[in-house]
């Protein structure tokens, strides 16, 4: 049995541009963190490796941003139980058409989902 949830359509007096703009900005910082945090690891090594730095921290961007979208956002915010989420929301199903006025948030899903998506890159980046 699926899990209720009760969703409205967005309406544009509800999201605030101006808040959308702050973080589409802050998405922006972060997603440029990585590349400079490949920068620094590649100051770390010695000469041969500064390349293979420099890829695991590039093809971090690529494989956990997929990832996100497919199952980690529904994973992490999605209704279910207390360990983790459903795939209700995976591939960012209904982020596109609806919004949830439970969280009584001025910017739309998907700046959520950009957001949280730059912190979800950086974090395995900081391992390699």
């Amino acid at each position: 049995k699926q899990a209720q949830f009760e969703v409205h359509i967005m309406t544009s007096t509800i999201l605030n541009s101006g808040d959308n703009a702050w973080m589409l900005t802050s998405t922006a910082l972060v997603y440029m963190m990585t590349p400079a945090l490949a920068f620094f690891y590649g100051g770390l090594v010695e000469n041969k490796n500064i390349l293979n730095q420099l890829f695991l921290s590039i093809v971090c961007m690529g494989i956990v941003t997929v990832q996100w979208c497919l199952f980690g956002y529904s994973f992490t915010f999605g209704p279910g139980n207390n360990a983790f989420g459903s795939f209700q929301f995976s591939a960012l199903r209904y982020s596109f058409k609806f919004y949830d006025e439970t969280n009584n948030s001025t910017i739309s899903p998907l700046t959520f989902v950009s957001y949280q998506s730059a912190f979800a890159v950086i974090t395995p980046a900081l391992i390699s």
